[in-house]
């Protein structure tokens, strides 16, 4: 019998039996081939997820991949079949924000796959078949479950907008950070720096195309065109506003802890800095990603350590929090 995960409340779950559900109109139903954990989904699991970015009993898991089995009506027969990935973000595509092409600030109220709506964590999952995103025939798709964070970073690239011969940094070498730094070596950067508090993160980020890696402690430039910070923390965010050059560009991409001292709002003015942030990913986001993934310039396998089956859901939670530094991706497999 094939089961799917459901988090009754904070701490509390349990696998029950899976049905899938019959795509109706506009709708697509995809057998789940990965799905990852991340720290949005031990959030859900712990209960400190911001209110009403949530909604018990849920089945979590918004990063995944597959395959599409059926469709509804009105959507092209010629999908079923075809390897996908999908947007989270349950846009209501009337609004101003909508119509703009900026989904994630949806007027409508935030709905979003994996902790308002049902998420992948089970065989099959059933959703608007407009959120899909084709990828090539023969796409790894156990590398494909990692483009969800990855489109997060291609919407901070976009915002960057980094051009070719700038110097460019990331702060953070966790999954994002190790995207980012992919996401802007296609810039043709003239030095990309990593800033982390790891040294041994430092040859995966240069396998991946930094030119520098510094930790935190060790001097650090000053003059820096472009920061894209992943490692979410307040100190993160003033150790990449730090770096820039005066009149430079920083895209937040973290989200801290609630409450925690930020930037220097004297600091910003007086040096001009350009500030962005980011949460979740626009459709423009997800088809650079799927392009650049497609195109082999986007290597996301390398990230993957661990893939369990789901009945062991709790496990994988626990370990994609443990802090081990052996510890990297983390995907459970339906």
């Amino acid at each position: 019998m094939s089961t799917e995960v459901v988090v009754e409340a904070p701490g509390a779950h349990r696998l029950v039996p899976h049905e899938p559900r019959e795509p109706g109109p506009g709708e697509a139903l995809v057998r789940v081939h990965a799905v990852g954990i991340c720290g949005s989904d031990r959030e859900v699991y712990q209960g400190n997820r911001p209110q009403g970015y949530v909604r018990y009993p849920l089945t979590p898991g918004h990063e995944w991949s597959g395959a599409v089995a059926a469709v509804g009506d009105g959507v092209p027969a010629g999908l079923v079949g075809r390897k996908v990935v999908g947007e989270g973000f349950r846009n209501c595509q009337v609004c101003d924000r909508c119509h703009a092409g900026e989904t994630t600030l949806c007027t409508a109220g935030y709905e979003e796959t994996g902790f308002t709506q049902p998420g992948a964590m089970a065989p099959t999952l059933t959703l608007p078949a407009r959120l899909l995103h084709p990828l090539p025939d023969d796409a790894d798709l156990t590398a494909a479950a990692l483009l969800e964070p990855a489109a997060c970073i291609a919407a901070a690239a976009l915002k960057a907008r980094a051009v070719p011969g700038e110097r460019v940094a990331v702060v953070g070498t966790g999954t994002l950070g190790m995207f980012a730094v992919q996401f802007l070596r296609a810039a043709s950067p003239a030095e990309l720096l990593v800033v982390g508090t790891r040294d041994d993160r430092e040859a995966l980020s240069r396998r991946f195309g930094a030119t520098d890696f510094r930790t935190k402690d060790r001097p650090l430039p000053d003059d820096v065109d472009v920061v894209i910070e992943t490692a979410g923390s307040a100190d993160a965010a003033r150790t990449a506003a730090g770096l820039l050059r005066r009149g430079g560009r920083l895209v937040l991409t973290g989200i801290p802890a609630p409450g925690a001292d930020g930037l220097d709002p004297t600091d910003l003015v007086v040096r001009q800095l350009e500030v962005h942030t980011v949460f979740g990913a626009p459709p423009d986001a997800w088809a650079h990603t799927v392009r650049m993934f497609g195109a082999g310039l986007l290597d996301p396998l390398p990230l993957v350590t661990h893939e369990l089956p789901l009945a062991e859901f709790p496990d994988a939670i626990e370990l994609a929090g443990s802090g081990d530094p052996k510890v990297g991706k983390v995907l459970l497999r339906p």
